[in-house]
């Protein structure tokens, strides 16, 4: 215990008496090199590597551009928002086969299914690059087969291919939305090809004027660009425009150029519309959409920091969908006596068409009247398609197209003046948008007239001659016998129901004996104990 207690001197004097043996000379020598090697090891460690310190703050910092800085909370919204809108397609594939005939249902479910495969592929290739690349104020000509992109698109802070599967969940909705007026008489050949049209070129290219970083829409008003005298630019926050009145519009070129489906007999000539084969899937269907437009709306922000802007976004979407469901319901009860699900139904889909161009920049207040009036729209729009022998079995023209228009246009009338521009950490609101209503006079409203109509025109047109041109290489439409047997088992060769007899109000019209009965192509099933067993006599 005592030799653990020394003075100093006496450490002293016990070092002098060690130094004076060889051994711990030689011991002491080692021990000093050992510790002089060490710390030189540390010091130049450091030098080599001074961000272990954080010495580096003293240097010059790298230069970061805005697109090298991914902002993980923001590109989970996206993805979550891009979720949700591709859930949509389970909506619209719901919604189309519960509101069509039970013999062309597996058709509907193929279309929607092949429809997305093509999209996304298209969209990968040239779709994305033609519409959100740079290049001029018509297309955009960079990131084809989404080779050399950076790591963020554009100033946004979302991962560059997570924005890309948002914007893919959206080109595949236009191109779902083009198939419901098309059903029942569409070969599924011509399907293809329309749809490789629509995804590959007409969407993304006309996309482009309104989304793209340079497109002429976008930019309009601006000094040196289109219509610089206006001021102002167009505006459409998740798609009234780009989405709807394109998907809307290229539905009713392939309805004119297709005709009414064969045995469809308008009011106008004493009949109306064929009856849907399952409202309870449509119904569903429809509502799945209502939940998929969460996604379509506020994840169009693409910030998960700007939380007041979701909420609004959000609120006012739920709120033009209810205002819409109960017009729709209202103005169909008084013409016909009945409570209509079915234009219930397509009423608050009408609702949430509308309020996607201006669910940003609206008040709660101002989304409700926008949703009423979409409402009246869709079912004024039903019956004006009716008075023109238009054929539309799912009321996609009157949605998505007019209703289209009028979220676009009403975003001129009911923009408050309080909201701005979104952003990555929080909305800008120096330069809010102003309507007509609120005061801001006709610029708004000239801005977004314009933009509809040159967006709804040249996609019109476009359509017409994609459609008549593949209606006169025989393509469009299948023939009369396979559609009085029915797509599904003439294009599918299967029934969506197998093991059910179809009920004589809704049989296929190839199985109710008569002249189509004879006309059912080689190896069909056979009409005759089919229409017997309806008739409710035993099969032989």
């Amino acid at each position: 215990m005592d030799s653990k207690r020394l003075s100093l001197q006496q450490k002293l004097v016990r070092l002098r008496a060690r130094m004076q043996d060889p051994e711990w000379r030689r011991y002491g020598k080692l021990l000093l090199a050992g510790k002089v090697l060490g710390v030189g090891l540390l010091a130049g460690l450091l030098l080599l590597t001074p961000e272990l310190l954080g010495w580096t703050a003293a240097a010059a910092d790298p230069e970061l551009k805005g697109n090298d800085i991914v902002n993980p909370l923001n590109t989970v919204w996206v993805l979550v928002a891009a979720f949700l809108v591709f859930g949509m397609q389970v909506g619209f594939t719901m919604l189309e086969a519960g509101f069509c005939r039970s013999r062309e249902t597996v058709n509907v479910l193929m279309e929607c299914i092949v429809d997305t495969c093509l999209c996304g592929l298209l969209f990968y290739a040239i779709g994305f690059a033609f519409m959100f690349s740079e290049g001029n104020g018509l297309i955009g000509y960079h990131w084809f087969f989404l080779q050399g992109a950076p790591a963020t698109y554009g100033t946004t802070g979302v991962a560059f291919l997570a924005f890309w599967l948002f914007q893919f969940a959206f080109a595949d909705t236009c191109s779902t939305i083009t198939s419901g007026a098309m059903i029942g008489r569409t070969g599924f050949v011509g399907d293809l090809l329309y749809s490789f049209a629509v995804s590959g070129f007409i969407y993304p290219i006309v996309g482009h004027w309104a989304w793209g970083p340079d497109g002429f829409l976008a930019t309009m008003g601006t000094e040196g660009k289109f219509f610089a005298s206006l001021g102002m630019g167009f505006h459409d926050f998740a798609g009234s425009t780009v989405v709807h009145t394109i998907g809307g519009f290229i539905a009713l070129a392939g309805a004119i150029a297709l005709g009414p489906r064969l045995g469809r007999k308008f009011k106008r000539d004493g009949g109306g519309p064929m009856l849907p084969h399952d409202l309870v899937i449509a119904a569903s269907g429809g509502l799945l959409l209502w939940f998929g437009w969460y996604g379509f709306n506020p994840g169009s922000t693409l910030s998960a920091m700007d939380f007041e802007g979701i909420g609004r976004v959000a609120t006012n979407t739920t709120l033009a969908a209810c205002a819409a469901g109960l017009t729709a319901m209202i103005v169909a009860y008084v013409q016909s006596k009945k409570w209509d699900v079915s234009f219930t139904v397509n009423g608050f889909l009408a609702g949430l068409v509308a309020i996607t161009c201006p669910c940003y920049w609206v008040s709660p207040t101002g989304s409700i009247l926008i949703g009423a009036v979409g409402g009246v729209v869709v079912v004024l729009g039903v019956e004006l398609l009716e008075w023109l022998r238009i054929d539309d079995p799912i009321g996609a023209v009157p949605v998505h197209g007019l209703c289209g228009i009028w979220g676009t246009l009403s975003l001129g009338l009911f923009a408050s003046g309080q909201y701005g521009v979104t952003g990555p950490f929080a909305a800008d609101n120096s330069a809010p948008l102003t309507g007509l209503f609120y005061g801001g006079g006709f610029t708004v409203l000239a801005a977004q007239a314009l933009g509809s109509l040159i967006i709804t025109s040249a996609t019109f047109a476009a359509a017409l001659a994609v459609m008549y041109a593949l209606k006169a290489a025989g393509l469009l439409r299948v023939s009369a016998e396979g559609e009085s047997y029915g797509l599904d088992l003439h294009e599918h060769g299967i029934s969506a129901y197998p093991e059910y007899v179809i009920s004589s109000t809704a049989r296929p019209g190839g199985l109710g004996g008569g002249a189509a009965a004879h006309t059912a192509p080689a190896g069909a099933l056979s009409a005759e104990p089919l229409a017997r067993v309806i008739a409710g006599e035993p099969a032989s």
